[in-house]
């Protein structure tokens, strides 16, 4: 599972210094691609599969579906770690996500999540002000 916030930078290549406590669940490869919100998701490559095989039961009939479908997979990209942790994020995943160097990686349960780190703060301080204040049920069986 992925928790937590880290503030890594972006190198001049592209690369990013993966958070030392999502090396483990990402050493064997991951698959990056766009997000909602316009900051990019990070999966391990057996949560990627998993996902994709849901994905595959979407109905070729709905359009949104195969909007989504076609955004999201065709901005997929499959990477492995060197030996220092390190990934390269294609040019444009960091065009799509308006990332340049300071970035925000969070953990978002299933996946991790990067982020221009400015992009983040105004999001998050959005985000916390509605959360405090949230009277209802918003995912089932919680609360």
């Amino acid at each position: 599972m992925f928790l937590g916030t880290f503030t890594p930078r972006l190198d001049e290549k592209g690369r990013l210094i993966l958070p030392s406590k999502f090396r483990n669940e990402l050493a064997d490869g991951l698959v990056i691609t766009r997000g909602q919100e316009h900051c990019l998701y990070v999966f391990s490559e057996t949560e990627f599969a998993e996902m994709h095989q849901r994905l595959r039961s979407a109905p070729l009939a709905s359009k949104q579906a195969r909007d989504y479908l076609r955004v999201f997979l065709s901005g997929a990209h499959p990477e492995t770690p060197d030996k220092q942790s390190r990934v390269t994020i294609p040019q444009n995943l960091r065009e799509y996500a308006g990332l340049e160097r300071e970035l925000a990686v969070i953990g978002a349960g299933s996946r991790a999540e990067i982020w221009d780190a400015e992009a983040w703060q105004t999001y998050l301080a959005a985000q916390e002000a509605a959360f405090s204040e949230i009277e209802e049920e918003v995912i089932p069986g919680m609360f």
